[in-house]
């Protein structure tokens, strides 16, 4: 979105490659395709063989490799691939095929996987290092196009993998084949080959440009991905792995619910397909008082809420039609919506949380269905009240509907008595959350086989995780190669060194904010703490678009290791200003201070109390535009707690100008500024100057306002900044 943090960017970027490719490839959908009226009664056991038929009979008949989505033509997608190989056993299991079929179905693919071609090469294999590109060609299996390198899929994939691995456990020659061949597919993983500096994963690689600079890191779909690592006998993670994963974590409160948030539903499902974490703790849950289960649950009912509010008024949203996650989209359209001009997407990573919301009035059925276990009694509900509700088709729901668009009367999938928009395809993605979690639901089947599967095991009990089902079975004894280091050549995502705040007042108002702790060790064990305050464009409650402009010149490799420190980046909410002008900057100064700057002040007491090797005589200061003279503002109402500040473009009143004559200052500002006048920099140093103030002034003559870029990633002026001290 990671994008939202990693993973939606990542998704929706392919997605929307996918359809410019589909459009253009549209094939035949199956004939005699039961829809509307030609559906039975609803029965959770009718929704759920429908879904796993996707998988069973539209595998590629020689690779068994499933399609991405169907019926338009398109690729294989190994995660798909991964949800299939389970889905099978549960096919098995409810008798829908018997075991021989599933363990025949299951080898073959296996087989297949373990032949295909692996190399460095840019075409004609469909991995390398035992991971596979994220699409393979539907004829040969080979890599599509030029896509990535996949973790996370290779990761789904290797689920999948495991759980056939632990089901097939008897002593006939082809179960034992499907173990062997599904435990030399996980080994051969090279987890660690995809591990940066900080311990975490890329996301990606390509063989004409290498690894993707966006990692792996809390909390979303990857849960999985990062045990397997860890729990490898082969390829393992450090013993840290698990902790800088959950570094990024955003805990706060939405629609009533206390937990960490993640907007589409998917991040709360997928790992969940496989581990079972209820009543098992890490010790951030543990902290927490919950279990990701509960979190999960959570998760559900706030999305439900959500649609049940319904801010946006799209028809058909109610308690029982709900449900934001990934998935398909009516298609990159502007229309008219209740009174405003909107675009409908066409596939997008929707959600809801409280810092992240995308709706454009799109129902995706995966989503309340996949949460059947976390909330069984909405969930059911929803489920039924779709299926009497939307047209469904051979293979279950289509992968999305959407009520409020009804503009385009051939988007129907070929049935008029739907006047709105119907997807016309299947997602795997989308598909195989549903058998697998209804399954879970009905039975835990895939739980109770992964709590037996050592690699899972050892990845829990390696990551902390203690309690409940987990503290009953051993460490597995297999013998664990030593962890590697890092791959140099995997980038470290900058946002990555911070983790993800909410401090909140004794009145319970709330203020986001992100904050970094020193990464390399200096000789005296104290570290200056800086705050950064940013412009006007950043504000919200997203937690996230503070980090935009400037801040991340102090999360650089060269700057972490010369200059470690703390670093504080709030959030301002919307419409409200740090402090230090008016909107019209005619006035600069008033003895109350801005609610965001009292609370700024009070976060930066409550860092000092819980970090106590941050050196009090080298605290700084730093903003830009409307953190420009909110810089100067806080300064002015606290010139003993700073050593220094860098204001830029911004600017202060000079009637308070002997309140901070005595604190080393460097301002900046470009003189061609169309939104914030270069006189208010320039009236503040002339004032201070007349006071005998420490200050410099850097006039950058042809620039205009943005100069952020210029002043934080000129090493000479962060070394001037680092130098300061209270001790003079």
């Amino acid at each position: 979105m990671l994008i939202y943090t990693s993973a939606f960017w990542r998704r929706c970027q392919l997605a929307l490659f996918f359809i410019v490719v589909a459009t253009a490839m549209r094939a035949q959908p199956l004939p005699n395709t039961p829809i509307g009226a030609e559906k039975p009664p609803f029965s959770i056991e009718e929704l759920q063989r429908r879904h796993f038929k996707f998988f069973w009979e539209l595998a590629h008949k020689e690779n068994y490799q499933v399609p991405d989505r169907w019926p338009t033509e398109s690729f294989s997608s190994i995660a798909a691939t991964g949800f299939g190989l389970s889905t099978y056993l549960v096919g098995a299991e409810r008798g829908w095929i018997t075991r021989e079929e599933a363990a025949r179905r299951v080898l073959n693919t296996l087989k297949v996987l373990l032949n295909l071609p692996q190399g460095p090469e840019a075409a004609g294999v469909a991995g390398y290092r035992g991971f596979f590109y994220h699409f393979l060609d539907t004829q040969k299996a080979l890599r599509y196009q030029q896509v990535e390198l996949s973790s996370i899929d290779t990761g789904l994939l290797m689920a999948g993998v495991l759980s056939c691995m632990t089901y097939f456990d008897a002593d006939s020659p082809e179960e034992k084949e499907i173990r062997r061949i599904a435990d030399t597919l996980y080994r051969r993983v090279e987890f660690d080959w995809f591990m940066n500096e900080q311990h975490r994963m890329s996301m990606g690689w390509f063989p004409e440009k290498g690894f993707l600079p966006a990692e792996w890191r809390g909390y979303n779909e990857a849960m999985v991905l990062v045990l397997m690592g860890m729990g490898s006998p082969t390829h393992p993670l450090p013993a840290d792995a698990w902790e800088k994963w959950c570094q990024s974590y955003y805990r706060s409160t939405y629609k009533g619910q206390d937990m960490v948030n993640f907007g589409p539903l998917f991040g709360h499902q997928y790992s969940h397909i496989w581990v079972d974490f209820k009543g098992i703790q890490d010790p951030y849950m543990k902290k927490m008082g919950i279990d990701y289960f509960e979190n999960s649950r959570r998760a559900a009912l706030a999305n439900r809420a959500y649609c049940i509010e319904n801010p946006k008024r799209f028809k058909g949203y109610s308690a029982d039609i709900w449900g934001l996650t990934a998935c398909d989209g009516p298609g990159y359209a502007e229309k008219e919506h209740n009174g405003h001009r909107m675009v409908f997407d066409g596939y997008s990573a929707r959600g809801a949380a409280f810092d992240y919301l995308v709706d454009d009035g799109t129902i995706a059925p995966t989503a309340a269905i996949a949460s059947m276990p976390f909330a069984p009694e909405e969930c059911l509900r929803t489920a039924e009240a779709m299926w009497k509700h939307y047209p469904v088709g051979e293979f279950g729901f289509f992968d999305a509907y959407n009520e409020t668009f009804t503009w385009k009367k051939d988007w129907h999938n070929g049935h008029p008595e739907y006047d709105y928009w119907v997807d016309e395809d299947y997602l795997g993605i989308d598909q195989g959350p549903i058998v697998l979690m209804v399954e879970n639901y009905r039975s835990q089947l895939i739980w109770k086989l992964m709590r037996k599967n050592p690699y899972i095991v050892r990845g829990l009990k390696r990551a902390g995780f203690q309690g409940g089902w987990l503290d009953s079975v051993p460490m597995p004894a297999y013998e664990q190669a030593a962890s590697r280091q890092p791959n140099p050549e995997v980038p470290i995502d900058p946002r990555g060194f911070f983790s993800r705040e909410m401090y909140s007042d004794a009145q319970g108002m709330k203020l986001p904010y992100h904050f970094m702790k020193p990464t390399v060790k200096n000789k005296t064990g104290k570290y200056p703490l800086v705050i950064f305050l940013h412009g006007s464009g950043e504000r919200g409650t997203d937690n996230h678009a503070q980090m935009r402009n400037g801040v991340l010149a102090f999360a650089e490799k060269s700057t972490r290791e010369k200059h470690p420190c703390y670093l504080l980046a709030p959030q301002c909410p919307p419409e409200q200003r740090w402090g230090g002008s008016s909107k019209d900057w005619q006035s600069l100064f008033s003895e109350n201070p801005t609610e965001p700057g009292r609370m700024t002040l009070e976060l930066i007491e409550k860092t000092l109390r819980e970090n106590p090797n941050i050196d009090s005589d080298r605290i700084y200061i730093t903003g830009l535009s409307m953190g420009g003279f909110g810089t100067f503002d806080l300064l002015m109402r606290r010139p003993e707690l700073f050593a220094a500040g860098l204001p830029l473009c911004g600017g202060g009143d000079p009637k308070a100008a002997a309140r901070i004559k005595n604190i080393p200052l460097w301002v900046f500002h470009g003189r061609m500024d169309d939104a914030v006048p270069f006189r208010l920099s320039e009236n503040i140093v002339n004032a201070l100057r007349t006071v005998g103030g420490k200050v410099k002034f850097t006039e950058y003559s042809t620039l205009n306002h943005n100069i952020w870029d210029v002043t934080y990633y000129n090493p000479a002026v962060l070394d001037w900044l680092f130098k300061q001290t209270k001790r003079r």
